[in-house]
């Protein structure tokens, strides 16, 4: 069940003293993975069952709650309508699950589903598949090469670096990473050019007055 922070009201007259709280324990990295393992066992068969990819799930904890990251792609990409109907799929499948017995996440948590941004690494096939026709830059073997997908099945890519194509398999390849073109910016989402912000605050402690009122929390 989704939960919001209220203000409580207090009657009007002298405040009570305050003692500070005591600082939230921190969750080990062992229970944080075993954590994220057992979403995964809930959230992925719901992200597939609406014909997408789980690409990424992370679970972190922030302050007294935990945050969990959902990060979905299709061949045809994914718009807000998409993200906002796998969300409430995800949310359902978790309040089922919990509503079963599972030990999902102990307290509170929020609920965060996205799509993959522009400067996400290619590391499968199907990154490649649905990045054909974009400039990428890759490390093949020593060499680091620049160039447009032309094409990209299951064993490889071919790539065009300067108008010469280069036919290269996937196990000589590292991560390619998708390079932003000016002249084609009007090709690229509001949502793919904001994953270039600096991220750093999802990283931060926030205090609950802070959080209250940002997304929905569980």
């Amino acid at each position: 069940m989704a939960q919001r922070g209220r203000a409580s009201g207090r009657p009007a007259g002298k405040a009570p003293a305050r003692t500070a709280a005591p600082a939230p324990a921190r969750t080990s990295p062992a229970e944080l993975a075993a954590r994220r393992a057992r979403l995964q066992a809930v959230i992925d068969p719901v992200v597939s069952g609406t014909g997408y990819d789980l690409e990424e799930l992370s679970v972190k904890q922030i302050g007294r709650r935990h945050l969990v990251q959902v990060v979905i792609d299709g061949d045809g990409g994914v718009g807000l309508d998409a993200i906002a109907d796998v969300s409430r799929a995800v949310s359902r499948a978790l309040d089922e699950a919990e509503e079963s017995g599972t030990d999902l996440i102990m307290g509170e948590y929020q609920l965060e589903v996205s799509s993959p941004g522009v400067d996400r690494p290619l590391t499968l096939p199907r990154h490649w598949a649905r990045n054909v026709g974009r400039l990428v830059k890759v490390k093949a073997g020593e060499k680091s090469l620049t160039g447009r997908v032309v094409d990209a099945d299951a064993d490889g890519i071919t790539l065009d670096v300067d108008g010469k194509e280069h036919a290269l398999n996937f196990d000589a390849l590292g991560p390619g990473r998708v390079q932003v073109e000016f002249k084609r910016m009007n090709e690229i989402s509001d949502e793919e050019l904001a994953e270039f912000d600096d991220d750093s605050s999802d990283d931060e402690e926030l205090d609950d007055d802070e959080r209250d009122d940002e997304g929905e929390e569980r």
